[in-house]
């Protein structure tokens, strides 16, 4: 109980924190304090960092980049300020498998399941930096992207779009997270099981880039676009676009926003982690 009050204190701490950076709304911080709770009070000081990590990294990168990147992408992007649904996508699948590792380590604590829950925890937050990460570091690619599902250029910040910079970026994002792990168990911390520290970095790498191609893919196809007749502009933004007028549905699954597709991200990359780390351990 102790541990558990501990990790609440310091989640709403951090919570309150990145609130003031404008790194999370209102609801986002409500929702990185549950989250944090979960996370830091049940797992411990190694989930921790983890989750600092991807957090850290990829809201400093956006604010960074707010006012470098100026309008490009302004008609598909939320803004650097997390807001609860964006928590949740991000952070929901690593949330879920830090609790059914220390569910499990209840009631089985020799499960050979466990390592594969904390591979998986790492591969979904290593998809979520890959995702932020090739996001606002594409949109600096001297080019428009591809369009994944057809190959055509399109304007930059458009969903499923990919370019060389965005992909050496996700590829980045991904390595950070997945580098941490590996040098948590050369240190002896983390739970990893038998897995070698490098095939735990190489393992949750190819994971979270596996988790932001998914995000590309749906976000070229099957996620919902909308047209603002008045702008001429396609954007992301439903039912109002910033310019205030009604955008018009041009494409997609109309329930298929980019909350949905970036917990998709997460969901795709924490369970190929898991998986392979079934396989290889």
């Amino acid at each position: 109980m102790a541990k558990l009050l501990t990790g609440l204190l310091v989640a709403l701490v951090i919570a309150y924190l990145a609130f003031r950076a404008k790194a999370l709304n209102k609801s986002g911080g409500v929702a990185a304090a549950l989250l944090g709770t979960i996370v830091f009070g049940l797992g411990g000081l190694d989930w921790a960092l983890i989750l600092l990590i991807f957090f850290i990294s990829s809201s400093a990168l956006s604010k960074f980049f707010e006012k470098k990147k100026g309008i490009s992408g302004e008609n598909f992007l939320k803004g650097s300020r997390r807001d609860a649904w964006q928590v949740a996508a991000n952070g929901g699948m690593a949330g879920l498998l830090a609790l059914s590792y220390f569910i499990l380590s209840r009631f089985s604590p020799g499960s050979e399941v466990l390592p594969p829950l904390w591979i998986g925890f790492g591969a979904s937050l290593a998809a979520a930096n890959a995702d932020t990460w090739g996001t606002e570091l594409g949109l600096l690619n001297p080019s428009n992207p591809v369009l994944l599902s057809t190959f055509k250029r399109v304007p930059k910040g458009t969903s499923g779009g990919v370019s060389m910079v965005g992909t050496l970026a996700s590829l980045g994002g991904s390595a950070l997270v997945g580098g941490a792990v590996g040098l948590l168990a050369s240190a002896g911390w983390g739970h990893g099981g038998d897995m070698r520290p490098f095939l735990q970095f190489l393992v949750i790498t190819g994971s979270g880039l596996f988790g932001a191609f998914v995000d590309s893919l749906l976000g070229a196809s099957l996620q919902a676009i909308y047209y603002c007749p008045v702008c001429k502009k396609e954007t992301e933004q439903h039912p109002l676009h910033r310019c205030g007028n009604l955008t018009e549905h041009l494409r997609g699954l109309m329930w298929l926003n980019n909350d949905w597709v970036n917990a998709a991200c997460t969901i795709s990359a924490g369970i190929m982690g898991l998986l392979l780390a079934i396989l290889l351990n």
